[in-house]
């Protein structure tokens, strides 16, 4: 016997690596030290670039959006969906990203579908300005199913201590702005899998005349980054507070933000929810406050600000490609923190 015949191909692992480490060096910066292959990856602060640097860092997965990549044979986004995520996750803070890691994890490892999912993140790194600094691929047999596999991030950004934001002057008048989401982001689908695929039994092929594409691509549209349109604005002071809106919708992650004494009040006619999300609802018979614990409903991150400024942070959004941007709702008296609709 062998480890090969026990089902782990090293063969095929260093074909993966030599195929990524082009890949994740199209993504370096200026403060990588190190090289694919590394026991660690290195990574150097430039000096004098922040008086009192705070490193934000956060880890997440793409969950069973997964399982639709699968179905539809088709990898090249979930890496992006990955990367997107994280950098949301950290920008809510006032961070910008310095360097991300990955973790992919398959019962058999295919070269061709490893380097489709790098090829998607390190496109999502450089895009966001952010180094592939390294990451694990595990060859698992008997742990996966045939042709599945799982996948995970870690990214590590900084920000200036004195540029943190954590939502601790928001006061009640504030108001909340609205940045739309791409779709689904990568929240939502064990129901929108049972909603699609068990219960309509369509297939990823399937073509949905209301969504204008098929399942599949209007299931694997990739998360959007709002680093973009808030990079430019993180020093200006406009911003009192940010929730990326995912697992949970705008429900649970808002009140992540508020402090103590206040809570949001928010408009639903103040932005068309996209047809995915009234697609899904209708033909699942999905009670509307599940449909908003459970999925973004087309506002995938929202900005706190005074609501003299309004009108300028929209303006400097809509500058910087974010047109598409509004307010959605007030901050209000509460305790605890939480979240109404009208």
């Amino acid at each position: 016997m062998d480890y090969k015949a026990s089902g782990v191909d090293i063969d095929a692992g260093n074909e993966t690596v030599r195929r990524i480490r082009s890949l994740a060096r199209s993504t370096f910066t200026s403060g990588v030290l190190s090289d694919i292959g590394a026991f660690g990856g290195l990574f150097r602060l430039e000096p004098g670039q922040f008086r009192e640097p705070v490193l934000v860092s956060s880890a997440d997965g793409v969950g069973t959006k997964l399982k639709v990549a699968f179905l539809a044979n088709r990898h090249d986004t979930v890496g992006a969906d990955l990367v997107n995520h994280c950098v949301n996750d950290i920008l809510v803070q006032g961070a910008e990203p310095l360097f991300f890691l990955d973790y992919l994890a398959t019962g058999r490892l295919s070269p061709d579908v490893a380097e489709s999912i790098i090829g998607g993140m390190a496109a999502a790194c450089r895009e966001n300005g952010c180094a592939l600094l390294g990451g694990e691929t595990a060859e698992m047999p008997g742990f996966y199913n045939e042709g599945e596999y799982d996948l995970a991030g870690f990214i590590v950004g900084v920000v200036d201590r004195e540029r943190l934001i954590a939502g601790r002057s928001i006061t009640v008048g504030d108001v909340l702005v609205g940045v739309p989401s791409s779709g689904l982001h990568t929240n939502g689908y064990s129901l929108a899998r049972r909603v699609v695929f068990d219960h309509l039994q369509l297939k990823v092929s399937s073509y949905v005349p209301e969504l204008s594409r098929t399942v599949g691509e209007a299931l694997l549209e990739p998360h959007r980054s709002y680093l973009p349109f808030i990079r430019p604005l993180l020093g200006a002071g406009r911003i009192k507070g940010m929730a990326h809106i995912t697992g949970g919708g705008i429900t649970e992650n808002l009140p992540r933000v508020l402090p103590h004494g206040t809570g949001a009040m928010i408009d639903t006619s103040a932005w068309e929810v996209p047809p995915i999300f009234r697609w899904l609802q209708r033909s699942g018979s999905i009670p509307v406050d599940d449909m908003r614990r459970t999925f973004n409903m087309g506002i995938g991150l929202i900005i706190v600000a005074r609501s003299d400024q309004a009108e300028a942070l929209l303006g400097e959004l809509a500058a910087r490609g974010g047109r598409d941007a509004r307010v959605i709702g007030e901050v209000v008296a509460g305790e605890p923190p939480s979240v109404s609709y009208v």
